[in-house]
Parts: structure tokens; sequence; C-alpha cells
């Protein structure tokens, strides 16, 4: 019994380790069996992910999950993208209904063209009216800001236009943005001009300037109609009309062709990958640009396109007396002199951007001889040569280039010291540049144009040679002096609607009875709808005993109520038949204080000899006195 003591305690420790190793190999093969703890989790429907995340986050893991569902997007070319029609947005539930499409598009492509409309009253810019965003696709929402009637506007529409992951292309797109959030709070982020990208492509040809008409039709080839009709439209309208919706869908649909033109991804040749589309792609093709502003100053074309229903002067108005002032080029009552100077703003791009210079010189200081030899004036050699070929002036000599008329001619200068018989000179008579210049109306086009024949015709002194730079600058101070005569003549520039049109109250009294009907319909109190019936009835000059169509109550509610305003008079024929009251001496006046103005705000350095402010009158005055009849035309 001695000896079974330890032999027991042996066996018993054997047995006890196999058990043990047993116990041991069961707990790990089970765990090598089971699968992980994140696949035993139930996965969550896409749509409580969704709600899950932040909202800020939510195109952008829509993004990453549709480019791995969709591995290449066709970018379609511009006709069919400007095929699309758009459609307009005028409450909650209609953005509800078409946003979600759209932003299945942004999930593919995060990139929405963007403009905005809005329409001037006696020359200022009111707030922002239409918003317009299109996707790659050319589907294009217009919303139409004031329709939301001071309620709150879609979240996510706020949303989609702060989202630094979704590109906002256009042409002043940033001070849209500025627009946007002093109207309406909204904040606008991740724009592009697309002018940055146009001067960035060194092979995209940009000769007629920078604007939106003018690189759609050199980039793309495709014409946007710009007139003053469309672009000064009502878009305050309770509907807006198709052509307004054409017009204002395309300059979204177009500023997003152009974005991808510009950045080289060429539509339709094939499909395109996600990943090649995707924010940081595109984002990392627009380095440098993000966010903005373009500081450059194109031709007109590209300051007034832009600038939605007629654009403003953002110049400081300054009154000025009409009478008992004596102007000098050292006044300010002669100019503008309040005006920072733009030419000196050293943190603009360069002025005279998108300004298409002369490709030949302006003077070819030519000579015209009366038959017995007295210089008449200087011309260009295109028009010495014609009295040549008709045979009516014989060469005198080639250089200099004298012809000598074989007739008389209807006018003799009154001496020897006449402007029109010095040489002038092919420079900018600011500056003194020589190599780039345009020429220049010292009395802007709008207002000499409705002078009577006599101070106009055969008349260039007012004609100047002026560098791209300093063309620019000197518009800059025209529109001062411009927006001053406005003030002074309750003359409001451009197309302002409260002055082209007006607001017919009968008219809108019937489109207003017919919505009233074809909405309450039958809740009407039956008193208050034979009043509407009998307004609309006898409009439309119906007999009380026949009932109105359905089609007779919607075109009474189609009704446009702005008319044509039979006494609306274009500023600049405004300005000139109030100088023109005074007779010549009046006109006299407006075209010395637009003289002075050019002196006084641009100080000019190389003018030709015995050009002055007073050219021309005195003749006048000797020629006609003051019976000179005054025919504004």
């Amino acid at each position: 019994m001695a000896h079974q003591g330890p032999l027991l305690a042996i066996i018993t420790t054997l047995l006890g380790a196999t058990f043990g190793g047993l116990l041991v190999w069961r707990v790990l093969s089970t765990k090598k069996k089971r699968p992980p703890s994140t696949q035993r989790e139930t996965p969550l429907p896409v749509a409580a992910q969704s709600a899950r995340r932040p909202p800020h986050e939510e195109i952008e893991t829509a993004e990453c999950e549709k480019t791995c569902a969709a591995p290449a997007v066709c970018i379609p070319s511009s006709e069919k993208l400007l095929a699309v029609m758009p459609v307009t947005v005028s409450s909650a539930e209609e953005w509800r209904q078409l946003w979600p499409p759209m932003r299945e598009d942004l999930v593919a492509v995060p990139v929405l063209g963007l403009d905005c409309e809005w329409v001037s009253v006696n020359g200022r810019a009111q707030v922002v009216s239409l918003l317009q965003l299109a996707s790659y696709s050319g589907r294009c929402l217009l919303v139409r800001l004031l329709a939301f009637n001071g309620a709150q506007l879609p979240p996510d529409l706020a949303e989609v236009l702060r989202d630094p992951r979704v590109l906002k292309a256009g042409v002043g797109c940033h001070d849209d943005g500025k627009r946007l959030t002093r109207d309406f709070g909204l904040s606008l982020t991740c724009t592009v001009d697309l002018r940055h990208l146009a001067l960035r492509q060194k092979q995209v040809p940009v000769s007629n300037g920078l604007g939106l008409k003018s690189l759609a039709a050199d980039v793309l080839n495709i014409s946007l109609d710009k007139s003053l009709e469309l672009r000064c439209s009502d878009w305050e309208a309770d509907k807006l009309t198709p052509e307004q919706m054409t017009y204002a869908g395309r300059d979204a649909q177009v500023s997003v062709a152009l974005f991808f033109h510009l950045l080289g991804l060429r539509p339709e040749a094939h499909p395109a990958s996600a990943n090649g589309l995707s924010y940081a792609a595109l984002a990392a093709r627009c380095q440098g640009l993000l966010d903005v502003p373009f500081r450059g100053r194109g031709g007109a074309e590209e300051t007034d396109e832009h600038d939605g229903g007629g654009g403003t002067s953002r110049t400081r108005r300054m009154r000025m007396p009409l009478k008992g002032t004596s102007s000098t080029p050292e006044s300010p009552a002669s100019g503008d002199q309040r005006v920072p100077d733009p030419r000196k703003n050293n943190r603009r791009k360069p002025l005279g951007v998108g300004y298409s210079a002369r490709k030949s010189p302006l003077y070819d200081n030519c000579y015209l001889h009366a038959p017995d030899g007295q210089p008449l004036c200087t011309c260009d050699k295109k028009k010495a040569k014609w009295y040549l070929d008709r045979g009516i002036g014989e060469l005198q000599s080639e250089d200099p280039f004298v012809v000598r008329l074989l007739f008389e001619p209807s006018g003799r200068p009154d001496s020897n010291q006449d402007y029109y018989l010095t040489a002038k000179e092919n420079l900018c008579v600011v500056c003194g540049r020589a190599d780039s210049y345009i020429r220049k109306n010292i009395v802007p086009h709008e207002y000499r144009r409705h002078f009577p024949n006599e101070m106009k015709d055969h008349n260039s002194h007012d004609i100047l040679l002026l560098c791209t730079s300093c063309h620019a600058a000197s518009n800059v101070h025209d529109a001062s002096l411009k927006q001053q005569l406005a003030d002074d003549f309750a003359a409001p520039q451009g197309c302002e609607e409260g002055v082209r049109t007006i607001e017919d109250p009968d008219r809108r009294r019937v489109r207003s009875a017919a919505r009233a009907l074809l909405t309450a319909g039958e809740g009407l109190p039956e008193w208050r709808r034979n009043e509407l019936l009998a307004l609309i009835r006898n409009f439309l000059d119906v007999s009380g005993e026949r009932e109105l169509t359905g089609e007779e109550l919607r075109q009474a509610a189609s009704l446009e109520t702005r008319i044509s305003n039979e006494a609306y008079v274009p500023h600049g024929l405004k300005v000139v038949r109030a100088y023109a009251e005074r007779g010549p001496r009046g006109l006299m006046e407006l075209e010395r204080r637009w003289r002075e103005h050019f002196l006084s705000s641009m100080h000019p350095k190389h003018l030709p000899p015995l050009w002055c402010v007073q050219h021309n009158h005195l003749k006048l005055l000797r020629k006609y006195g003051d019976d000179l009849p005054v025919k504004v035309n």
C-alpha cells in the first residue's frame, strides 16, 4: 500500500494534464471557427448609415460609394447638355421633388455651374431674384429665391452651396457668393472663376474677351443670346417666360461645359473614370484657383454681361450744379476726383485684359489740299486714295502723301493753325505707350449720337488713342460722370425695368382674379366668385351669359402685367434734351463738360497740338449764332 500512493498521484497528474490539454485545444479550435466580431454585427441599412453621418459629409460619402459602384462617367457634349430644359423651383415642396436627381449627379461629378440674376431699379441692384444651378448632365434648377416669401430656404440648398467638396464654376461666381450672403445669408464656398481657367490654359483662344458670352463663342463655338431685352427683363416676375428660362439655364449649363473643356476633359470621347472626376482629382486641376476672386477688368462686354438685370455703377455719386459753375481741369466739378485711380491699385490684375487693340495705326497723316493748294486737313491713306481712284484728285507728293482736290471743298479752315492740319502720333495720349492702343470717344456715343448733324459731322476732335490699360481706367471714371448726369436729370442708366416698362394695375387685378379661381375654385364664397368672374369677363370682353372656359381662365392667369412705357426715354437722349433746351450753347456745355472730365480724371500728357475743350464752339457761333436749330436725333 505504501507504493500505491505515489503511483496514484502520478496517474492523477497525467489524467489532469490530458484533460487540461483537451480543454485548451477545444477552446482554441472554437475561436478559429468563430467569425470576427465586426462580421457578427448586424449590417445597417444604407439609409440608417446615412442618418448617422453628419450632414456636411453626405455628398462626400455618397461620392465614395458611387465611385465603387460606377467606375465610369460619360460627360455629355455641349449640345446635349444645352438640350436639357431647366426647371423652376418656387417652393420647398418643389425643391424636395427636384433635388434628389441633382444630388445623384453631384455624387457622380461634384461640380455645379452657378449664376445669379437680379433686377436694377433707378440704377441700383436689388436682391438676387434667381439662382441657377446646373450639374454635369445638364440638369438645371432655377431657384426663384424671392418666391419663398421670407420662409426658410431649403436646408439642402444652403448645405450644397457651402459644401467644400462640391466645386461651383461660373464667371464672377465669387461676387455672386457675396450677393447671396448679403441678401439671404447663404455661404458660397469652393468657387472657380472660369476666367482664371481660361487665362491659365494658354492654348485656349480668348480673343473676344473673358465674359461668359465670349468664352462660350471662343471655346465651345456656342452663341449665347445676351440681348438687352433678356438681360434686363423682369427676373422678379411671378412667372418666368420660356425665353427667360432658356437664357438663365444656359448661363449655368455653359459654365459646366466650359469647366470641363478648360480642364481638358473632352465630352463623350471615352467614359472618364470616377476617380478622374472625383473632387480630389478636379480640385487638383484647379490648384490655386479655389475661392480666388477675379480682379482683372475686361472689356465692356465682360463687365456688363455679368451684371444680371442691367448692372449698376459702383462709383461714388457726386451732385454737380448745371448752371453757374465754371469747370476747370483742376476742379472736381468737371470730373470724378473722388474716384480712386484704378491704375494705381497694385492688387488688381492688369487693366485692359480682354480689350482688342488696333492692328494698324490710326493716323497716316496724309494731306488734302484745295485746288489752289491751301491745306484742308489730314486724313488716312485709304481716304486719300479714294479721291485718286475716282479721278477727283491728283497726287502731289508721295512723302508726305498729298492729294490736291479737283473740286471746290464745302469748307476751308479759318487759318493755318487748325487742329485738323496737325500731324498726329500713334500713341496713347495719356501715358505715351505706342504698342497697343484703341480709339476713345471723349464724348460717349450714347450722347453724341443725339447731337444735331452740324455738331458731329466731319468732327474727329473727340476721338483719341488710349492704350488698353488707360482705356479701361477711363471707362471707370466715365461711369462716375454718367451717374452724376443720371442724378441731375432723373435719367436712369441702362434699361431699368421701372423705366422701360410699367406695371398695369388692371391687368394685374385680372391675373390675380384668374389665379384665385383656378386655385380655390368652388371654395370661394359665391359672391366673391361672381365678382372675380365679372372682372375677367369685362377684361376679355365676354358676355355675362357665357361661362368662361378653363383655357380662358388659364390665359388670364398668365397675363403679362408689365407693359411698355411709351414715355420711356433712354438715358443719353434725356440728358441731351435737357442741355438742348438752352440751344447750341447748352450742347456745347455738355461737350465741354466731358472734355474737362477727361482732362481732370486722366491727366493726359501727349494730347495732339491744338486740342482744347472749346474746339469748334466759336466757329459754330460765328456761323450760326444762337439761332442754330437744335434738332435732337
